[in-house]
């Protein structure tokens, strides 16, 4: 087994704090990373705290992960030693049912197996997740970094740019739609980036006024006050396609008003707890439609990596020590952050 250590919980109430574990020994098509950086994300602090009622202790976060290859099975022939790489959200899958078939592994009707807490398909136990010195993945799972994205900066893609990549391309979102995104931080402002790039009309939706320079410089052309009454008014009925990142309940309907008839509106923020259900006749009509998405699989995140590198995209971050990580997870419940830590891991040897 490969000695490994990293910050992980041992349970929901205490801070995260130094643990030593191991990985599994590099199987004939497996990639052995020695992680450089990696995001943090919102996902980490629910599974860490418990929060959707699933984690198995001790677990250790983080899936926006970014590293150079120091190994590879005999049987890997897409990657080498000194490759930059990235692994996302999950880790594998089962490779057989449809959703596999189709590249849509994040659907996988067995279960995909999530880059930490989840399920180790080869030896057993637990995944462990990037809040480490190494990771080891099946080559499948293993994305390539382009060489003008900046490393640290690309991090946050592996999620929060996949997240918000996949329903704006599966909805198609084209040149002069018109785009709202609910919500700045870590994915909301990767979803104006991206909308924007593709030639979108993009309205950012936020509770926060002294957020709209921001929105701007990211891409968006207008900002709505969402507790303006009179701001959304004017936008009612008006949108082609609505992405709500918000991780709080809140009102659905402010938003689906807004929508044009056939208009989408979809759903990637996760809150532990349920958004109020929203009114039928919102939806009937105008036929639209409330949808929702997760993550994306390995061939559309690579399409994502590559689409980011041709358009100079990447994600706003505030680096940090691992040693801080309890008090980045404070900083984040605050939105106190512009827009997505990520850990230096070469801070871990400290």
């Amino acid at each position: 087994m490969l000695p490994s250590k990293g910050y992980g919980a041992t349970n929901a109430t205490e801070p995260l704090s130094l643990l030593n574990f191991e990985r599994r020994d590099l199987q004939p098509k497996d990639v052995q990373i020695d992680i450089l950086f990696c995001g943090v994300c919102h996902s980490d602090l629910h599974t860490a705290r418990n929060e959707w009622g699933n984690t198995t202790y001790p677990v250790v976060p983080g899936h926006e992960i970014i590293g150079r290859v120091s190994a590879v099975g005999n049987q890997v022939g897409g990657f080498k030693p000194g490759d930059l790489v990235g692994v996302g959200c999950l880790v594998d899958s089962c490779q057989r049912c449809s959703a596999c078939a189709e590249g849509l592994e994040q659907y996988c009707e067995n279960g995909f197996v999530g880059t930490y807490n989840g399920e180790e398909m080869h030896v057993g136990g637990m995944t462990y997740g990037g809040y480490s010195n190494n990771i080891v993945v099946t080559e499948k799972f293993v994305l390539r970094i382009p060489d003008t994205l900046d490393p640290a900066a690309a991090a946050p893609l592996l999620c929060a740019g996949i997240t918000t990549y996949s329903p704006l391309r599966q909805w198609k979102v084209s040149q002069g739609q018109k785009v709202g995104i609910v919500g700045l931080g870590g994915l909301g402002h990767m979803g104006i980036k991206l909308a924007h790039a593709m030639g979108a009309r993009v309205v950012l939706f936020t509770t926060s006024p002294d957020k709209a320079e921001d929105a701007k410089r990211f891409g968006a052309s207008e900002v709505v006050i969402s507790k303006n009454a009179g701001e959304m008014q004017a936008h009612r009925n008006s949108f082609d396609f609505i992405l709500d990142t918000v991780a709080a309940p809140h009102n659905l309907d402010a938003y689906i008003e807004l929508l044009k008839r056939d208009g989408t509106m979809v759903l990637v923020g996760a809150p532990a707890t349920p958004h109020p259900s929203p009114q039928v006749f919102n939806l009937i009509m105008q036929r639209r439609r409330l949808a929702g998405s997760l993550i994306g699989g390995i061939a559309e995140t690579q399409e994502m990596l590559d689409f980011c590198a041709e358009h100079g995209i990447v994600s706003d971050i505030e680096m940090i020590r691992i040693q801080d990580i309890n008090d980045a997870y404070e900083r984040m419940l605050k939105s106190d952050v512009k827009y997505r830590f990520v850990i230096d891991m070469a801070s871990l040897k400290q």
